[in-house]
């Protein structure tokens, strides 16, 4: 018998306001140089769709914290499992900016959102250890990771996992890229399993480029009046992001697949970060060509960013929740089913999970 880490619970917070794409017509969107764009913003915003295919995604309300939506995740994700909270080993919250408060752009970092989110679910056990990890992105992937290796040590048997951000308060209204960014929470419950047979996670890999590095990174306002104050907002480097992300990442799904010999004819879902829609079919186009297959079964691959946007470290654990609760109608999760769980972001980090439903 061997011990074995799975996901006994998930859950997922959506926040509640809507911010459509016709919601940034009015917005003033300057270049990099500082130079105001003058394209009619109806065909900025159309060839941003056309790029994206997001149409919308969800902002946190004012009055709502990172931690806050961390928590209402969480709470769902133990409900699902079934387990007292008290018995959590770990906590471990996937971040990239800490706490927000709306109409700051300030990070918030002491305590970590770890140390929040055990305060607010009102747990006692000073053994429950609570930490953040910032690993861009992949986060929550690479903090699943961590519970694994917990899991399978024997130095843990329950473990809550979480991907928090609110990304709308770092993001420059006036660099078009801000329309690519959302808010959102999602989390699991990981618990040791004793199986005969390989169950849960079968295997992982990660890799760190840091020839890339810069990527993503904190940088002024594309507008000189408001860069003068020295704030920082998230900033990338979209085209060669994209670019990178179709090189690497379907090497590294395929290389986490060769690890544990399992063929792509296998897998049933694939759960990829949603950073771009186009991005994410093409990733999946080239990672079925690595296998010389030429007819892409997009169906494996559920995708919520038309509606959510990018929520960074939230958008897998969601995306796994919301297929696990039957609120895509398309996809469903079976017992026996091999899954794909993957990311890519800043760092360069790339990351990917195979696993195996209960």
């Amino acid at each position: 018998m061997a011990i074995y880490s799975v996901i006994t619970g998930t859950g997922s917070y959506v926040p509640p306001v809507e911010m459509k794409n016709e919601d940034f017509l009015s917005y003033e969107f300057y270049n990099n140089e500082g130079e105001q764009i003058f394209t009619p913003p109806a065909e900025i915003v159309g060839k941003f769709k056309e790029i994206t295919t997001i149409e919308s995604r969800r902002y946190a309300a004012d009055d709502q914290s990172t931690s806050d939506l961390a928590w209402y995740a969480s709470e769902k994700a133990i409900e699902a499992a079934g387990i007292d909270k008290e018995e959590l080993d770990y906590i471990i919250v996937a971040q990239n900016f800490g706490e927000t408060q709306p109409g700051s752009i300030s990070i918030d970092t002491l305590p970590s959102l770890a140390s929040r989110l055990k305060a607010k679910l009102a747990i006692k056990n000073p053994y429950a250890v609570a930490y953040d990890i910032i690993f861009g992105c992949p986060g929550w992937v690479q903090a699943v990771i961590q519970a694994d290796y917990f899991i399978k040590s024997g130095d843990a048997k329950k473990v809550l996992v979480v991907g928090a951000d609110i990304l709308s308060r770092l993001s420059d209204p006036h660099d078009r890229d801000c329309m690519i960014y959302a808010d959102g929470a999602g989390a699991v419950v990981m618990e040791a399993r004793e199986s005969e047979t390989p169950v849960g996670i079968m295997g992982h890999i990660t890799r760190s480029d840091a020839d890339y590095a810069d990527m993503l990174f904190l940088g002024g306002s594309y507008k000189k009046e408001r860069a003068e104050k020295k704030e920082l907002y998230l900033k990338m480097h979209g085209r060669k992001l994209y670019q990178y992300a179709l090189e690497n990442v379907p090497a590294a799904i395929k290389a986490g697949l060769d690890k544990v010999n399992i063929p792509i004819s296998d897998v049933k879902k694939v759960l990829i970060h949603q950073a771009n829609g186009k991005m994410d079919d093409a990733i999946l186009k080239r990672l079925y060509r690595l296998y010389n297959i030429k007819d892409v079964p997009y169906e494996v691959m559920p995708m919520s960013i038309s509606w959510l946007g990018n929520s960074s470290v939230a958008t897998v654990p969601t995306l796994l929740d919301l297929v696990q609760r039957g609120e895509m109608k398309e996809h469903e999760i079976k017992s026996g089913d091999i899954i794909i769980l993957a990311s890519v972001g800043a760092g360069m980090n790339i990351n990917s999970i195979v696993y195996k439903v209960p």
